[in-house]
This record gives structure tokens, C-alpha cells and sequence, in this order.
């Protein structure tokens, strides 16, 4: 009868691991998707798809460490000045921790601002928050990447 129960019981286990697992990763499906998405969204300047991925209690800090809001950041990425071209993010990694979730990675961004041309070249965290079970992004963190020493020195 003991071992039965042993036997019902890790059953049970098991199943909850197996279930705790699939689980883990459609959320990181999900979050991958909304990040590339929302990235998309940035480029083409959809104010609407990059607003609405966003927390309304959304703070960044970017690579000079100025603290922005949700809205002086949308109105930062819409300002008609800034151009950013497409660009992709290398060592992406999605790490859970329940109800947050902390992506992060690298990117080299390039783009113009007042016809100026720019690359800024970055590693970043953005943490997204479930909440009523949707997935929302609060906060950013971004530091800047110096360029090589020889590209600098030819600037």
C-alpha cells in the first residue's frame, strides 16, 4: 500500500515538473515574441505597438544614466529627427523567476538623428512583469559598449 503511494505521488510530481516545464517555455516563446515584436515596433515607430506593451509604471535608465518614464520615452522614439535602422539583438537570453521575467542582450544599433548618422552599440535588461496574465515590460536598464580602441581613435 506504501509503495503505491510513493508510486501515485511521484507520478504526480513528475507530471507537475513536466507541466512547470511546457509551461516555461511558452512563456519564453511569449516573451521572445513580444520583445522582437516590440523592437518592430521601434523601428517603424508604431506609437500604439510600443506603447502598448509597456507597464503604465514603466521607468528606463539609459547608457547616461537618465531616468525616463513611459512617456518621455515613446515621445523620445518618436521624435521625427530620430531615424533607427533595423537592427538585431545577439546573445538573447530570457531568464523567469515566476510572474518576472529579465531578457537581455546586445545590440548594434545604427540610425541617424538631425541627419546625423549614429551606432550605438549596447547591452541591456528589460524586465516584463505578468500581470493579469499578460506579459509587460517595466523597467530597462541599458550600458553602453565603448567602441574598439582603433575605431575610437579614428573618430
Amino acid at each position: 500500500m506504501m509503495r503505491t503511494a510513493f508510486v501515485i505521488a511521484g507520478a504526480l510530481l513528475w507530471g507537475c515538473g513536466a507541466f512547470a516545464l511546457a509551461g516555461e517555455k511558452e512563456d519564453v516563446a511569449a516573451l521572445t515574441k513580444l520583445s522582437d515584436d516590440w523592437d518592430k515596433a521601434i523601428v517603424r515607430k508604431d506609437e500604439r505597438a510600443i506603447a502598448d506593451n509597456m507597464a503604465e509604471d514603466f521607468r528606463q535608465i539609459d547608457g547616461a544614466a537618465n531616468l525616463e518614464t513611459k512617456k518621455s520615452f515613446v515621445a523620445g522614439l518618436l521624435d521625427p529627427k530620430l531615424k533607427i535602422d533595423p537592427y538585431t539583438v545577439e546573445d538573447f537570453e530570457v531568464r523567469l523567476y515566476g510572474d518576472t521575467a529579465l531578457l537581455s542582450g546586445r545590440s548594434r544599433m545604427t540610425g541617424s538623428f538631425d541627419g546625423k548618422p549614429f551606432v550605438s552599440n549596447y547591452r541591456y535588461i528589460d524586465i516584463y512583469v505578468r500581470r493579469a496574465g499578460k506579459w509587460k515590460i517595466v523597467s530597462v536598464q541599458i550600458t553602453r559598449i565603448p567602441p574598439p580602441a582603433n575605431t575610437a581613435a579614428a573618430n
